[in-house]
């Protein structure tokens, strides 16, 4: 694990991505530091990560789309399979690689709240509070890009899914505002997202009786809540929007909360994509 790690390092930083990540995100930082500790004379730091959380739709995608796909693409994958570790550990490795990337200008910020706090009263324990809960969260989208990196040879094709994914997910409490709050809205998204799930566990195992069971199970619990009790499933899309979102939970570290629900969420987040990663890879392995 160790090996890869180094050797992930070594190309990143030979490479143009690094720096454009890191770029991008203290730029963005920057801007919204002018714009709300310094123009607006505002101390809450906080703000400023709350803004710059948008960049993430743009740099983790550019960063991830590469870390597995470029493998598959080169057929160099088939070299880390005959490595005598795991296929775990070489996605842990790979893993870790992007947040050492993503934690040099993340070190860099948190020079900001000090500098900041020399000219007025900046509430330290919220802004660090909340650059850790931007790291937790940045690291669980980066874990969601290197699953899709798994998942294809084509490094614009990863890119464009990762920037859809993350930024359908940035808005997707303001979209849970305008989408059906009614059961029958409810029971058909909620197929939509089991169908889409079946798909991508046949895709990972190969199975196609268990996607098949799986949706088969999970419609068929649906249809009989909807059946019996349909008020349950009344504005069950929209919280289920509001409760998947990443960023809508890190708004809560601004206004000064640290929620241990949500780390844990984020936490789970990681252990999930990486595990499917781990999946994607095994399969390709195998075949």
């Amino acid at each position: 694990m160790i090996a890869v790690l180094k050797h992930e390092l070594r190309i990143y930083f030979h490479s143009l991505t690094t720096y454009v990540f890191g770029a991008l995100l203290l730029a963005f930082v920057g801007i919204g530091a002018v714009l709300y500790n310094i123009q607006a004379a505002v101390s809450n730091f906080e703000f400023v990560l709350s803004f710059g959380s948008l960049i993430f739709v743009i740099i983790v995608p550019i960063l991830t789309m590469r870390v597995i796909a470029e493998e598959k693409k080169q057929k160099t994958d088939q070299l880390l399979y005959s490595l005598p570790i795991t296929t775990a550990q070489v996605v842990i490795g790979k893993y870790l690689s992007l947040l050492m990337i993503y934690l040099i200008p993340l070190c860099l910020i948190c020079f900001y709240p000090l500098i900041f706090s020399q000219f007025g009263d900046v509430y330290l324990l919220t802004a660090y509070g909340s650059i850790l809960a931007f790291f937790i969260m940045g690291s669980a989208l980066i874990a969601i890009g290197v699953f899709i990196s798994s998942l294809t040879e084509n490094q614009g094709f990863a890119a464009g899914i990762g920037i859809a994914i993350i930024l359908l997910n940035y808005y997707s409490v303001r979209l849970s505002e305008v989408v059906s709050s009614t059961a029958t809205g409810s029971v058909i998204a909620m197929c939509a997202v089991i169908i889409i799930l079946g798909a991508v566990i046949r895709y990972l195992t190969k199975n196609s009786y268990l996607a098949y069971g799986v949706c088969s199970i999970l419609i068929a619990g649906i249809i009989i809540t909807y059946l019996i009790d349909s008020t349950k499933l009344e504005g069950l899309l929209p919280k289920i929007m509001t409760k998947l979102s990443l960023f809508e939970r890190f708004s809560v570290f601004v206004n000064g909360v640290f929620d241990m629900t949500s780390i844990v969420y984020y936490l789970t987040v990681i252990v999930f994509f990486l595990f499917l990663s781990v999946q994607s890879l095994e399969k390709r392995r195998y075949n």
